[in-house]
């Protein structure tokens, strides 16, 4: 009898971890979507509006956001993945929404 009982928590443990595998694989098409979704939300706005936006940085500085232009314009300090410039006053979390840092001016 043990070796029956043996037999059926392996299959029991066996039979958990293809269901946990099963779900697991299913996660990073999900995340994948949002990750996507996550992306255009903080896409930057688009020179031919006329409006520029800014935000406040960590030292409480008002900065420019990432935006796209044909050429860097004056006080971008990086051109980012995504092809916008960035106009950060630190190398920390410069383009984090853009796809990284491509190059810095």
């Amino acid at each position: 009898m043990g070796h029956h009982l043996r037999f059926l928590t392996l299959a029991t443990v066996f039979l958990i971890n293809a269901v946990l595998g099963i779900a697991e694989a299913q996660t990073p098409a999900h995340r994948s979507r949002t990750s996507v979704r996550h992306h255009r939300a903080h896409r930057p706005a688009r020179p031919s509006s006329g409006s520029t936006h800014y935000y406040t940085n960590s030292e409480g500085n008002r900065v420019q956001s990432p935006t796209f232009y044909t050429a860097p314009r004056a006080g971008a300090t990086a051109q980012c993945r995504d092809n916008s410039y960035s106009f950060s006053q630190s190398r920390r979390g410069t383009c984090s929404h853009h796809g990284g840092v491509k190059r810095w001016l």
